[in-house]
């Protein structure tokens, strides 16, 4: 028998990435509409149109699944950010950024956010979950505390800004939003405004803010 060509091997590979992505996806849409209560693998096989077997070749178990979608958000998030250039802006038009994201995430990207909020809900009680969550969550409050911190130190906020427990609280502010209710655009609008005025320097007028 005649050994695999380097492209078929490529091919392969990209066709088990493909169905990996697929099942993500397809994992993640059930999420959003069921809860991970609801999730089950035989729906997740019928909506990507693979039997059992192969989804379990793929996901041989839940922490396997688990980490899948979890690194399917990770990799969304990241393209998200990417897509705005942040290159030389200030620590405030940065911030703004993060709360640009989050706005995205709650319109157009909703079953990103719906999934995550669903995966944070069950990892208080399920540590494969929180495992996998853990990092991701880990890195974006870290990221926020970085522009607090570089905002501080810039004199743009509070010269008493701590930045970690204030990266903590802006986002377990857009984190609990987003399981809200009222959570419209309207809404979150007011939220980022009040969030914003906690940390400025109040030293610094609304239109030295707006001239950065």
């Amino acid at each position: 028998m005649n050994a695999p060509t380097p492209l078929a091997l490529s091919a392969r590979r990209e066709s088990g990435e493909d169905r990996r992505a697929a099942i993500a996806l397809a994992a993640r849409d059930l999420i959003a509409e069921k809860g991970f209560e609801g999730l089950r693998t035989r729906d997740i096989a019928e909506r990507v149109g693979i039997n059992i077997a192969t989804l379990h070749y793929h996901v041989p178990s839940k922490e396997a699944l688990i980490a899948l979608v979890a690194e399917s958000l990770r990799i969304a998030f990241a393209e998200q950010s990417r897509a705005h250039v942040r290159d030389g802006l200030t620590p405030t038009q940065l911030l703004e950024l993060e709360f640009d994201d989050y706005a995205e995430l709650l319109g157009d990207k909703h079953v990103l956010i719906s999934v995550m909020t669903e995966l944070l809900e069950k990892a208080r009680r399920d540590a494969s979950i929180a495992a996998a969550m853990g990092p991701m969550m880990g890195k974006w409050k870290q990221i926020v505390a970085d522009i607090l911190e570089a905002g501080r130190d810039a004199g743009e906020f509070r010269a008493d800004l701590d930045p970690a427990p204030a990266a903590q609280m802006l986002v377990g502010a857009m984190m609990g939003f987003s399981k809200s209710p009222n959570a419209t655009p309207q809404n979150f609008e007011r939220l980022r405004a009040e969030l914003l005025r906690a940390i400025r320097n109040p030293d610094r007028t609304s239109k030295e803010y707006q001239d950065e």
